[in-house]
């Protein structure tokens, strides 16, 4: 028989950022509050080879993995009240920054981890701040593009 959580939801999720006990910035609640995560993916990297005589195809042979960019979405919060904002901020305009492994955490109903995924050496590679609009009454979006170089399922 199948477990009561199978298939789990998506919408019930939590992020940690790891920011080191020495460094400047301690998460605040504010800093697990995201409406999306994407980018949990790997790609194989491939080079074509042709073969002498043969032309009806070429070899595609693979080379190596790559992580795409992680995207976090939240509604957005003032750097006074965001670590990670505030980190970002750090990042863009002073190019001082280190980079953060963060855990990201599925949950179920009762609140604890069906699956944890950590993510190693990230850093930002951009932040958006979404389109004001006055014809529409939207929550301001900040999305996070954050490099990193891998993440292992815990």
């Amino acid at each position: 028989m199948a477990n009561s959580y199978y298939p789990p939801v998506g919408f019930h999720f939590k992020v940690e950022f790891l920011f080191s006990k020495t460094g400047t910035q301690q998460q605040t609640d504010n800093d697990i509050l995201f409406q999306s995560v994407s980018g949990l993916n790997y790609q194989m990297q491939t080079d074509t080879l042709k073969e002498g005589g043969e032309n009806r195809f070429e070899h595609v042979i693979p080379v190596r993995s790559k992580c795409t960019d992680l995207v976090l979405k939240r509604g957005i919060f003032r750097p006074a009240d965001s670590a990670i904002s505030g980190w970002c901020l750090e990042a863009f305009r002073e190019f001082t920054f280190s980079p953060v492994d963060l855990i990201v955490n599925l949950l179920n109903e009762t609140h604890q981890p069906l699956m944890t995924w950590k993510v190693h050496r990230a850093w930002p590679k951009n932040w958006k701040i979404a389109d004001f609009n006055a014809d529409k009454g939207e929550v301001v979006i900040e999305t996070f593009e954050l490099n990193y170089n891998y993440f292992t399922l815990e």
